[in-house]
C-alpha cells in the first residue's frame, strides 16, 4: 500500500494516470460513435495514415504529432470527400491512404539525415512520457467531446444513422459529416502518445463494444464505454507498473479481459 502512494510522488506516474483518464472518455465516446456507425475501418485507416505526417514533420524538423495530427485530419476529410463528392468508395478511399501514409512516413524518416528516430514509441506508444502539455491538449479534446454531445447529440446521431432523413430536416448533414470526421482523427491522434499506432484502435473499439453487451441507447453506450476504459486503463497502467510491462500492451490486454469478462457475464445471465 505504501509502494502505491508513493507512486502519486511521482510526476510521470500522475501525468500517466490523468493520460489514462482523459484518453479513456476520448475513447469512450468516440469509441462509441465509431462502432454505433460500424465504420472502425475509416478509425484504422486515418490511424495508419497519419504515420506519413509523422514522417512529414520529422524530416522537415517539426513536431511529429503536429505532422501526425494535420495528416490525420486532411485525411479523414478527403475520405469523406471522396466518397461523397468524387465517387470513390469509402473503403477504396481508406485502403488507399492507409498505405500511403505509412509508405509516405517511412520513406521520410529513411530520407531524415542523421539520427533515425526510436519508431517503437509511435508505434506501441508510453503513457509513461506523457508531458504537461500533452495533457492540455488531451483535457481540451475531451472538453469538446462532452460538450458536441452534449449540445448537439441528436443531430449527430441523426446524420450518423440516417443521413437521408437529416438532410430533409434541414440538418447541415456534410458539415457535422466533416466535424465528426475531423474530430475523429485528432481524437485518434492525441490517442496515440498513450497507445500507439498499433494499439490505439483497439482502445476506441472494446470499451464502446463491451458496452454495447448491456446498452443499446449510444448514450448509455457511451456512457458506459468510458466507464469500462477507466477501470481498464488505469488497472492495466498499475498492472504494467508492478509487473514492469509495457504499459500500452497491458491496458488494451486487460480492456480484452474486462470485454470477456462481461461477454461471459451476459452469456450466462
Amino acid at each position: 500500500m505504501n509502494e502505491l502512494l508513493e507512486l502519486f510522488s511521482f510526476a510521470f506516474f500522475r501525468n500517466a494516470l490523468l493520460a489514462a483518464l482523459l484518453s479513456s472518455i476520448i475513447a469512450g465516446i468516440i469509441g462509441s460513435y465509431i462502432v454505433a456507425r460500424r465504420n472502425v475501418f475509416i478509425s484504422s485507416g486515418i490511424t495508419h495514415a497519419s504515420f506519413g505526417g509523422m514522417g512529414i514533420a520529422y524530416y522537415l524538423g517539426f513536431p511529429p504529432f503536429l505532422g501526425a495530427g494535420i495528416f490525420a485530419v486532411l485525411s479523414a476529410l478527403g475520405i469523406e470527400w471522396s466518397s461523397s463528392k468524387a465517387g470513390i468508395r469509402e473503403d477504396s478511399s481508406i485502403a488507399i491512404l492507409w498505405s500511403l501514409g505509412m509508405a509516405i512516413g517511412i520513406l521520410f524518416v529513411f530520407l531524415t539525415p542523421g539520427y533515425t528516430p526510436n519508431l517503437m514509441g509511435f508505434l506501441f506508444g508510453d503513457i509513461l512520457t506523457v508531458k504537461v502539455t500533452d495533457l492540455i491538449w488531451l483535457a481540451g479534446t475531451a472538453m469538446l467531446c462532452i460538450i458536441l454531445i452534449s449540445l448537439y447529440y441528436q443531430a449527430i446521431v441523426t446524420v450518423a444513422f440516417d443521413a437521408d432523413f437529416a438532410k430533409v430536416s434541414g440538418l447541415p448533414v456534410q458539415t457535422i459529416k466533416y466535424i465528426s470526421a475531423a474530430l475523429v482523427s485528432i481524437a485518434i491522434v492525441l490517442s496515440i502518445k498513450v497507445m500507439g499506432i498499433i494499439l490505439v484502435l483497439s482502445l476506441f473499439t472494446i470499451p464502446a463494444a463491451a458496452a454495447n453487451l448491456y446498452a443499446k441507447n449510444l448514450n448509455k453506450v457511451m456512457i458506459g464505454a468510458v466507464l469500462i476504459s477507466v477501470v481498464g486503463s488505469l488497472s492495466g497502467l498499475l498492472i504494467a507498473y508492478f509487473l514492469d510491462l509495457p504499459s500500452g500492451a497491458t491496458i488494451i490486454f486487460t480492456l480484452t479481459v474486462l470485454f470477456v469478462v462481461l461477454k461471459m457475464i451476459k452469456l450466462i445471465r
